[in-house]
């Protein structure tokens, strides 16, 4: 993004769109659903926002650089707690989430479900 990409609030937002999956084009550049951010009255930055398909495969493959390993290695406690952090996130409200995250768990539908329910019932107690 030439001329702005110095700029400092360019530097301050580029650690929330990176890790929302987002993508960071000059104010010119920017489309109808782009997110045109200003600085002291001029427009510094757009953010292009990801398709929610896409914002769950970000978020897994976060979850994966944070822990170090494929997500299907962790052990079952770890694998709840991703499966409690993507709950608190939204991901299984996207169409397929159950599945897609299942898949990179290495765990079945039912198991997730199970993942859920169960913190679902402490919730409860």
């Amino acid at each position: 993004m030439p001329g702005s990409s110095g700029h400092p609030f360019v530097a301050a937002v580029k650690p929330l769109v990176d890790a929302m999956g987002g993508e960071m084009v000059a104010p010119d550049e920017a489309r109808g659903d782009d997110v045109v951010l200003a600085w002291e009255g001029e427009d510094v930055v757009a953010v292009r926002l990801p398709h929610l398909s896409d914002s769950l495969d970000h978020i897994l493959a976060e979850l994966e650089r944070r822990h170090g390993v494929p997500l299907a290695e962790l052990d079952r406690r770890t694998k709840q707690s991703v499966v409690r952090i993507l709950e608190t996130r939204g991901a299984f409200s996207v169409r397929h989430g159950v599945e897609t995250v299942a898949a990179a768990l290495g765990v079945s539908r039912f198991t997730v479900y199970n993942y859920l329910n169960r913190e679902n019932a402490a919730k409860g107690d």
